[in-house]
């Protein structure tokens, strides 16, 4: 259950939501294809010991969609590493002419998360389907690698989805507000940004881990969004009224 009441509610997510058309494959960019992908496997195989389960770490959206067979759900603590809205898109969740961030796993501080272990006998499977939905354009920017994970139990070794620094969508650090700024707007084809952040925040309140970071960011993309929304409402009553005015 969530701790206490989120100023960020379902209603005023659903302001932020549009309907809005894939537009596809940007042209100009070079996307991994499926020979690219079974690379990608292979190499993080290589890594792994054959015959042992894999365990993932999810610290995002992996949490309340895990795209995975898994066989047991285990709570750890990245330490080293942080949850951070810093990825830049134009698409999904965002368009070109509103861009959107998404959450990614940056350097410094720890991140309490979820660990997803999965059996021996579906990794390779699994892992494909992981990177196909990770991993779009080349070269990626967030990109798996192998951490340590503290957990109750001991130390893992997991998978986990980490920015890359350098890479071409990597936002660089972004104050509050100006993340705030862009998670009220953007929308996309698969939901709003205010929708991830919401989803993020409840389903991290479910397994009991408050992240103090984006419950304040919530309550700045929720006074956007009510800004927004108040904006809207006196400009429709003042056109409704010189409306009635001029039927006079």
């Amino acid at each position: 259950m969530v701790p206490r009441k989120l100023a960020l509610t379902p209603a005023l997510v659903a302001h932020v939501h549009r309907v809005v058309e894939d537009p596809g494959p940007d042209p100009h960019l070079v996307y991994h294809n499926e020979e690219d992908y079974d690379a990608v496997v292979r190499g993080l195989l290589s890594f792994h010991i054959s015959g042992h389960d894999l365990w993932l770490f999810a610290y995002g959206s992996l949490i309340w969609k895990p795209e995975v067979d898994f066989v047991e759900e285990r709570m750890g603590t990245a330490r080293g590493s942080h949850r951070s809205f810093r990825l830049k898109i134009n698409r999904w969740r965002a368009t070109k002419d509103q861009p959107g961030l998404m959450m990614v796993l940056d350097r410094g501080g720890q991140c309490r998360g979820v660990l997803y272990r999965i059996s021996a006998a579906t990794v390779e499977e699994n892992l494909g389907k992981l990177v196909r939905r990770e991993m779009s354009v080349k070269p990626a920017s967030n990109t798996p690698r192998w951490i340590t994970v503290q957990t109750d139990q001991g130390p893992v070794q997991a998978l986990a989805f980490v920015i890359d620094r350098n890479g071409r969508t990597y936002s660089g650090k972004l104050s509050p507000e100006e993340t705030a700024d862009m998670l009220s707007k953007a929308c996309g084809h698969w939901g709003s940004c205010a929708e991830y952040l919401h989803n993020t925040i409840v389903h991290l309140a479910e397994r009991g881990i408050h992240d103090q970071n984006l419950w304040r960011l919530q309550e700045l993309v929720a006074e956007r969004i009510a800004r927004a929304r108040e904006y809207w409402v006196a400009g429709s009553n003042d056109l409704s009224q010189q409306t009635a005015n001029g039927d006079r």
